[in-house]
Order: C-alpha cells, then structure tokens, then sequence
C-alpha cells in the first residue's frame, strides 16, 4: 500500500511509521438504539482539549461545540455511555488504536493545488537551482509535513520532474509526504483528483501528468512513485531521520498549535534541517525570530545558516 522502496533512502533510515488501519476497537459500554449522548461537560472537555494538545498539539481549547458535533456521533457508534467513559476507554488504549482514531477526527485537512502559488515559484526559481549547484551527491530530501489529501507533495513531484528533465534519475530523490490522519493519507494514496480539484494547474501538467480514470484524473504513476506517503505525528519528542532535510514545507499546520507547541516544533525542524536548508511555512503563520535560529528570507519562508 506504501509506494516507494524505503531501504533505498538513507534519510528515512530507523523511522518506522504506524501502518493506515480503520480497525476499530470495540467498547464494552452499551447504549440504546438512538439514545441521545449526554452533553460534554466544561471538565471532560478540558481533558480531552488537553489530550489532544499534549498528543498531537491541537488547541481545541476555544473549539467545544466543534468538538462535541463531531465527537457525538463518533462515541455512539462505538457504544459508549458518556464523554467520561470514552475519556477512560482512550487514556487506557496502549494500542494506540483509539488515539489514532481520536486524531482523524478532530484533525482538520484542508488544502487545494496550487495554495500560495508563491512558494512553489520560490522553489522552482530559487531554491532549486542553489541545491543543484550545491548538493553534490545528488541526495535530495524534501519532506512535506502535515500533506493533508497530497496536493502539495505531489505538485513538488511535479516541479522536480520539470527541472530536472531527463536527469531526473542522476539524483536520489523522494518527497516524504506526512500526516497524522489516516483518511486524508488514504485520499492522497488514490491520487484521484476531480477536474474542479486541478483546475488551477497548468495545462502542460494536466496532459502529462494526469490520466481520465473513473472518479475524475488521477496522478500517473511516474509522480505518484515520487512521493512516499506515512502517517506520522508532529508532536514526537525527537524526530527519526537519520540524515537532514533541504526543504520543510510545513504551511498552515501551525495554525491549530499554541505558541510553546509551535516554538517547540520549530526547534525540532531546525535541527533536521540541512545547513543552508529552507522551512516554508503558511502566508497565515509567522515564527518569533528570537525564539529559532532559522534566518529570515522573506514571509513564510526562512532558512538555516
């Protein structure tokens, strides 16, 4: 289900990501059929906006009645009785099943093709050419963090193929494209896009890198084989490459995390940061330059001395 051969990249060496799975794990508790669940009270929701903060670093601290809309139904389906029986059930999963399930969720996947055009163009113009000139060993890493559906990773894959033309296969090359929520990986898997979704694409792309399939067009595989995809969460302690990346493209993920989750993750993408490498970051988001070493290039885009 995963596409590329991961032995080859040394960069990805010791990271083992969770598998996708929609098992769900049963719940003994039993509800009556179209039985209403009792309303989330202030304490059990400040234990579950907690969880998810220290979990996976979402704020949902301003966010109660989103989070019981989409909570409600979610519980009653699993049998529980109450927001406090599901709060139990969670904190004692050791599988991990149920705090998977917890982030698809309340997570928040939301991107097109094409988003702030202006750092791809930074890309294809800029930073390109500077790691074709410079990267001797022709080791490329890029790793889309937070890629929702896998438009971002893929229209990446598409702007190396267009670069580097024929000598594409001279460089050791992937895009590792993240998420923490499995659907929205399983969408990006597919690569099945509507003609509404590419719309913003360029013509010469649409034609070379699409194919008519049922459902809409989908990604050919020559791109799709450019991208691994894995589930990962931002929130890890260290993180598990064992080689630095060029290029973090982490846009409008931030957003949903507070000020000590964001100078904390900031900190962990410098230091798996190539010298002289990039993070881009959302048009929306900014980092406090007295709490990271990345220099300043120009808005939501910085880079390491």
């Amino acid at each position: 289900m995963i596409t590329g051969n991961i032995n080859r990249y040394r960069w990805l060496a010791g990271y083992t990501s969770q598998p996708f799975s929609d098992k769900k794990l049963e719940s003994k508790q039993n509800m009556k059929l179209g039985e209403k669940m009792p309303d989330l009270s202030d304490d059990d929701f400040l234990k579950l906006s907690e969880y998810t903060r220290q979990r996976f670093g979402i704020d949902l601290s301003q966010k109660k009645s989103m989070v019981e809309s989409r909570m409600q139904s979610h519980l009653r389906k699993r049998g529980y009785e109450s927001f406090l029986s599901y709060y139990d059930f969670l904190t004692n999963d050791k599988t991990g099943v149920e705090a998977t399930a917890l982030a698809d969720r309340l997570s928040t996947n939301y991107t097109f093709f094409m988003r702030e055009v202006e750092h791809f163009n930074y890309f294809r113009e800029t930073i390109l050419p500077y790691l074709a000139s410079t990267v001797i060993n022709k080791d490329l890493r890029i790793w889309s963090a937070g890629c929702s559906s896998g438009e971002e990773a893929y229209t990446l894959a598409m702007i190396l193929s267009d670069y580097f033309g024929k000598g594409l296969s001279n460089w050791d090359r992937k895009v590792l494209a993240t998420d923490i929520s499995s659907p929205a990986l399983e969408i990006a898997l597919e690569a099945i896009y509507s003609d509404e979704q590419i719309k913003d694409l360029p013509g010469i792309w649409k034609m070379n890198y699409f194919e008519a399939v049922p459902g809409g067009k989908r990604l050919v595989k020559s791109i799709r084989d450019e991208v691994i995809f894995r589930r990962f969460n931002l929130m890890e302690k260290r993180f598990p490459f064992k080689q630095k990346f060029h290029v973090i493209f982490c846009r409008n993920v931030m957003i949903y995390f507070d000020n000590e989750i964001k100078r904390e993750l900031v900190n962990r993408f410098y230091d798996c940061t190539a010298a002289g490498g990039y993070l881009i970051i959302g048009h929306s988001e900014s980092l406090n330059r007295r709490d990271t070493n990345y220099q300043y290039v120009m808005p939501a885009v910085y880079r390491k001395g």
